[in-house]
């Protein structure tokens, strides 16, 4: 068996495409898109992902506003920026990007985003509706995870399903995701005792625990489909040193491709897709309002 290779850079061309008709059907309604960002301090990844989602939310026809706050910014003044955002009508979608620099509290500032504009779905209210099978914006790896097993053809309903991780932003909303699908869910961790145990009876295999190389040939099932969420730097082996740094999954690749079904690759899978998603979780939010 050789397993179909989810291509992730394809799925998020197709996706931006449809983001892109859905924002111009906004634009000629008279409502326009915006994504406004929070970046306090000057950590440079920060910056360089706030350059690259201007330029992925122009390319989709959504306006990007970034609002940049300096090093030594209070928590209350870091809230009012916040709450700023929540009550400007115009814009859609809100995050925050992280890490912020202390004494903020990262996880407090997105729980002051509006419900409405949470287009990375952290927030408890749009987690909670997620669990009671709601509308929701969804987490945007999860999302970006569930649309690339959809994208195989799939019908989950019935099927056991394995997810590895439990984090809020992946490893639970994608539990909810497949339960509201009718996938028989087990939640699995690196604490999991006997782990191939639960996974080889997996039809479909979600690994999202951050563990580089975790899953490998003797916790798969032939035929299963494979999600790895994982993205680890590690030294490249042909390296003379260890300067020389690649990315890997959660699952070994070369060992589980020959088995599955069909399997994300690392880089090149779930990556792309999730900042897709988040481009279309804030048209989604801009859909939102302009039907009320």
């Amino acid at each position: 068996m050789t397993a179909k290779l989810i291509d992730g850079k394809a799925l998020a061309a197709e996706t931006r495409e449809q983001v892109a008709r859905r924002a111009a059907t906004l634009r000629e309604r008279g409502r326009s898109p915006i994504l406004a960002a929070v970046r306090v301090g000057d950590d440079s990844a920060a910056a360089s992902y706030a350059r690259s989602q201007a330029k992925h939310a122009d390319a989709v026809g959504i306006d990007y506003r970034l609002v940049e706050l300096p090093e030594g910014t209070t928590p209350s003044e870091a809230a009012r920026a916040v709450e700023e955002l929540n009550a400007d009508s115009a814009v859609s979608g809100i995050m925050l990007h992280l890490p912020v620099p202390k004494p903020l509290d990262g996880f407090a500032l997105q729980q002051l985003i509006a419900p409405g504009k949470d287009v990375e779905g952290v927030g408890a209210a749009n987690l909670g509706m997620l669990a009671m099978g709601r509308e929701a914006l969804v987490p945007c790896t999860a999302a970006a995870a569930f649309a690339c097993l959809k994208s195989t053809g799939i019908d989950l309903t019935g099927r056991e399903a394995v997810v590895i991780g439990r984090s809020t932003i992946v490893g639970k909303p994608l539990a909810m995701l497949l339960l509201a699908a009718h996938a028989t869910v087990t939640q699995c961790h690196t604490r999991t005792r006997d782990l191939p145990q639960h996974t080889c009876r997996a039809e479909v295999l979600i690994v999202s625990a951050g563990a580089a190389g975790l899953i490998g040939a003797e916790h798969v099932s032939p035929g299963a489909v494979v999600i790895d969420v994982g993205t680890n730097r590690v030294p490249a082996s042909d390296a003379p040193d260890e300067t020389k740094m690649k990315t890997i999954g959660d699952v070994r690749f070369d060992e589980v491709f020959p088995i599955a079904e069909a399997i994300t690759p690392v880089p090149g899978g779930v990556g792309p897709v999730t900042v897709a998603m988040l481009l279309s979780n804030t048209v989604d939010a801009c859909e939102r309002v302009s039907r009320d």
